[in-house]
């Protein structure tokens, strides 16, 4: 009978491997890290939900908003909010923003040259 047998040095590093992933320590490790990610987390969502009440409420309030604050406001805080899995007030208030008219930007846009179509600066 033959006997198939690695490379002495891949044995010993298969069998580090092994323990590695066989130990408790590893685990532990592991299990510390996720839920100081879970932490984390959780913090982002906490401070999006604060700044989406409060900033959402000021827009409510106000009875408008602009298209860059619209947009602004979908894409930097409800977007990734709801990714993380935020729900509840923060949503309501969204609904309602999603409901105020949205008025144009009231900084007037650049003023463009006719000849090569860049913006100028004194006109």
């Amino acid at each position: 009978m033959q006997h198939f047998s690695f490379n002495p040095l891949l044995d010993i590093m298969i069998a580090i491997v092994l323990s590695l992933f066989g130990s408790s320590g590893f685990w532990l490790y592991m299990q510390r890290r996720q839920e100081r990610t879970s932490a984390t987390t959780r913090l982002l969502l906490g401070m999006a939900h604060d700044r989406i009440v409060y900033v959402g409420k000021t827009y409510i309030h106000r009875g408008f908003l602009t298209l860059d604050e619209y947009e602004d406001f979908m894409k930097y805080l409800y977007e990734p909010y709801s990714e993380f899995g935020g729900n509840g007030l923060a949503e309501r208030i969204v609904d309602e923003v999603k409901k105020l008219p949205v008025v144009p930007s009231s900084r007037p846009p650049a003023k463009r040259s006719k000849q090569n179509g860049q913006a100028s600066q004194g006109e």
